[in-house]
């Protein structure tokens, strides 16, 4: 039965080898290039007293194109295999009617899935895999101007979640294909519930996978604070920017009280008269800020400074690789349960 598994998905599997060998040359090339010029002219800007202005943009216009690229291909190797490796995979011989001559067969009903499960699972796994290695090495130079992995894209494309969302998508294609038991619109399927997947992860799931942190901070200590317009239009709010946390996921920063109590516009009506005196703007019922001199506007600071303070709602650096695991659980977890799914309906099927 393995033998017959590997047979069919030797199509898949080369093609997935040329595509490999291919970006490792490209990748090879090219960032032994990039990690000169990085070398060249980064690195000893970084370690000397000048900036690394002119520097930095000047080494990210290098590969520009390839810096776009290769992380847009691990963002959709997971979708391309869910599609082109999980949907046909069963639904294809669903379609064709060959099922029944594998069925017949000494093999059970399970053991056949199982097989196909395994063998197809494990390449899906090992090419992303390889292909998220090979990423990896040629960004590093650019990840270290910036290192920051907590951005919704850049945290689907390092460490190890990826191969966790490529087994997940192939699961998905798997199931999709035995329910629909038909290939193009079981890929459709696959296509538009593995996105909706990572979109409700990305922002609904991951946020909540482990209790944030809270940074209070005085508000002079924040990085810059300014006024603007009330939401109603009608008033003048005060904010302020988070303190540097270097490379945290920060969630939210609100400018708070003793007792966690925001900031109104009526507090900054009497304590900075001077700025909150409203002025009629050209739009009707709406009002702005007067304009007022350096020392008016550090005293109203000052004032607000005395009262309120900064609290920083945020994930630290250190907790990339548990969140990782964390979301590499999920989506492991999703798949086996899929894969449940997949052999409870062919043993159940007719």
């Amino acid at each position: 039965m393995t033998w017959v598994s590997w047979r069919q998905f030797r199509t898949q599997a080369t093609t997935a080898t040329i595509g490999l060998a291919a970006l490792a040359v490209l990748i090879t090339i090219t960032g032994v290039h990039l990690a000169h010029v990085y070398n060249a002219t980064v690195r000893p800007c970084r370690t000397s007293v000048g900036g690394c202005g002119t520097a930095t943009m000047q080494f990210l216009q290098t590969y520009k194109f390839l810096q776009v690229a290769l992380p847009f291909l691990l963002l959709v190797t997971p979708a391309l295999i869910g599609i082109f490796w999980g949907a046909p995979l069963v639904a294809r011989e669903l379609e064709a009617g060959t099922h029944r001559l594998a069925w017949s067969q000494s093999v059970t009903r399970s053991n056949w899935l199982l097989v196909k499960l395994a063998v197809v699972g494990l390449g899906s796994a090992a090419v992303t895999g390889l292909a998220v290695l090979l990423v990896a090495w040629w960004t590093s130079p650019i990840a270290r101007l910036s290192g920051n992995r907590f951005m919704p894209n850049d945290f689907g494309e390092n460490g190890f979640v990826p191969v966790a969302y490529a087994v997940f998508a192939f699961a998905l294609g798997v199931v999709c294909g035995l329910l629909i038991r038909r290939t193009l619109p079981a890929m459709a399927a696959t296509l538009v519930g593995f996105i909706g997947v990572r979109i409700a992860t990305t922002f609904w799931v991951r946020p909540h996978l482990m209790t944030p942190l809270h940074k209070t901070v005085a508000i002079l200590a924040a990085n810059g604070w300014g006024f603007g317009p009330d939401p109603s239009g009608h008033g003048i709010r005060f904010f302020a920017q988070a303190p540097d946390i270097a490379n945290a996921w920060v969630y939210s920063a609100s400018v708070v009280d003793q007792a966690g109590h925001s900031i109104t516009s009526q507090f900054i009506q009497q304590a900075c008269p001077a700025i909150a005196a409203p002025v009629t703007s050209n739009l009707p019922g709406q009002h702005v800020a007067r304009s007022a001199s350096p020392s008016a506007f550090r005293d109203c600071v000052a004032r607000i400074a005395s009262v309120y303070h900064l609290n920083t709602v945020y994930q630290p650096a250190g907790r990339f690789w548990i969140f990782q695991t964390l979301e590499s659980a999920v989506f492991l977890g999703f798949a086996l349960a899929l894969c449940g799914v997949a052999v409870w309906w062919v043993r159940k099927a007719s």
